[in-house]
């Protein structure tokens, strides 16, 4: 489905002052990307720390943590391109779903029950976390794209994101639910790191599909109408819309890649075991004149 001008109505013709930073979001925003370059710090030492001891670390699990982090803290302080829609969307493509996709594929939880000494309090109260029933429920993968995608509906079709722009608390909640959001519902697809309940991949498979149908059709709803309370060119709409519907594109495309390959893998693993087995069992078999 290809968004053109001729899709939108001809009435919208608002404009919107720009906005300084173009999607700056203050303290919040330092805040964050502080802790983001802190963790990627954290995570590189903690890798060389395992490789220093003689333990494997892929570096390109590395190299994904450091770039969703160092994404993150930019798209949190700006300045970003764009008129103030466009360098909206460009925001949220990056802080809920292209660093998102980053950070769950460098497996900062792996990395931390391997880095911690076995049977330390520390590594036993991240595991009781891990494999908390109320973990369990929110990586439901379902349940991950209704916080996530239909929390998205509930700023963009609501007054929500024009009282958010007006109040720096309301706007700051609402990132922080973005990031959270994104995180869970990338965590509960690829399923990466040790959790109590791994779901199926027809669970997940399907919840994508579903999560990507849905941010599909609200970009197209941007495209012709803009968040109520709000004013932007009729140009910034369509360019951040578009940016919308194409960029999550992609980062789903890249979540269905990572799905697939484990997949594949898991298949692969479980055909060797079986062949093994049979192996065993036909070498022990008793032989008959």
């Amino acid at each position: 489905m290809i968004l053109t001008l001729a899709d939108a109505p001809a009435h919208v013709h608002a404009h919107a002052p720009a906005h300084a930073g173009h999607g700056g979001t203050g303290l919040f925003g330092t805040v964050v990307a502080a802790a983001a370059l802190a963790a990627a710090l954290a995570h590189l030492t903690a890798a060389a720390r395992l490789r220093g001891r003689g333990d494997v670390w892929p570096r390109h699990r590395d190299l994904c943590f450091a770039t969703g982090c160092a994404a993150l803290a930019l798209a949190l302080t700006g300045p970003l391109p764009g008129g103030p829609f466009t360098a909206h969307m460009a925001q949220h493509l990056t802080v809920a779903m292209a660093a998102p996709l980053l950070l769950v594929l460098g497996r900062p939880l792996t990395l931390v029950l391997r880095t911690l000494p076995g049977g330390s309090p520390a590594r036993r109260a991240l595991l009781a976390v891990a494999h908390a029933r109320p973990v369990g429920v929110l990586l439901f993968p379902p349940l991950a794209a209704v916080l996530d995608v239909g929390g998205l509906w509930l700023l963009y079709r609501t007054p929500l994101s024009a009282q958010a722009a007006r109040h720096p608390l309301l706007g700051a909640a609402v990132h922080a639910h973005v990031l959270a959001a994104g995180l869970l519902f990338t965590f509960a697809v690829c399923q990466l790191d040790p959790v109590r309940r791994r779901w199926g991949p027809l669970w997940r498979g399907a919840t994508l599909l579903a999560a990507g149908w849905a941010h599909a059709v609200l970009a197209k709803s941007l495209y012709a109408t803009p968040p109520p309370g709000t004013a932007y060119a009729t140009g910034d709409l369509h360019t951040g819309s578009q940016l919308m519907y194409y960029g999550g594109d992609l980062v789903e495309v890249a979540l269905a890649t990572v799905l697939a390959t484990r997949w594949y893998a898991a298949r692969g693993r479980a055909h060797r075991r079986r062949a093994r087995g049979a192996s065993y069992g036909a070498s022990r078999s008793p032989t008959t004149a």
